[in-house]
């Protein structure tokens, strides 16, 4: 036989009915899909306490909304307070609904081989939002919100692609904590209106 080969190929006695599951996912998709939410409700939106800080989430892949590609959640920052501080490669879109702050970002250079390496640049840049305005923050940059109001809170909203996760570079460094974190707490309505008010830290 020309192939040189043949000795190792042929080798193995495990049977995987891998393309048959690609196919019986794709028939299924409509239905599935059709038990998918379009619509989700305030109530149905699970609140968190996490590092980054106060979350609604909006749509994230293990709430069962029919969107494929796409995170949202919704952070409020208590006043005079600041978010955590993180870093992902997935860019990131910001929108400011209500309040006034700042943005701290910082580049970094990143290399991708075995290991993901990146090095934060020594220059910070200050970027200052209000209510109205949509902030973009790069792939890869390190970055923080922070409410410049020391009465009233800050709400953004915030979405980026779920692809990169898809695509095995699923990087997220948390870096500092909010100041509000704390794993014990269990957000309810009261408490987060304790948090608007100023009146919790």
């Amino acid at each position: 036989m020309a192939w040189g080969e043949t000795g190792a190929w042929l080798e193995g006695k495990n049977n995987e009915r891998l393309y048959q599951r690609l196919l019986d996912e794709a028939r299924d998709a409509p239905s599935r899909n059709a038990r998918r939410k379009k619509v989700v409700k305030p109530h149905e939106m699970p609140w968190e306490m996490s590092r980054q800080g106060l979350l609604k989430h909006l749509m994230n892949e293990q709430m069962n909304t029919r969107i494929e590609t796409v995170d949202a959640y919704m952070q409020i920052i208590p006043p005079g307070s600041r978010s955590g501080k993180h870093r992902h490669l997935a860019e990131e879109c910001v929108y400011v609904v209500e309040g006034k702050g700042y943005d701290i970002h910082q580049d970094c250079d990143v290399e991708i081989t075995d290991v993901f390496e990146w090095t934060p640049q020594k220059e910070t840049k200050r970027f200052e939002w209000e209510a109205g305005d949509y902030i973009y923050i790069p792939p890869n940059t390190i970055h923080q919100h922070f409410n410049a109001d020391p009465a009233r809170p800050a709400r953004l909203i915030s979405s980026t692609a779920r692809i990169f996760k898809q695509m095995g570079l699923n990087t997220l460094d948390q870096l500092e904590d909010a100041p509000e974190f704390d794993p014990y707490v269990v957000l309810t309505d009261e408490i987060v209106r304790e948090y608007l008010r100023g009146a919790r830290k």
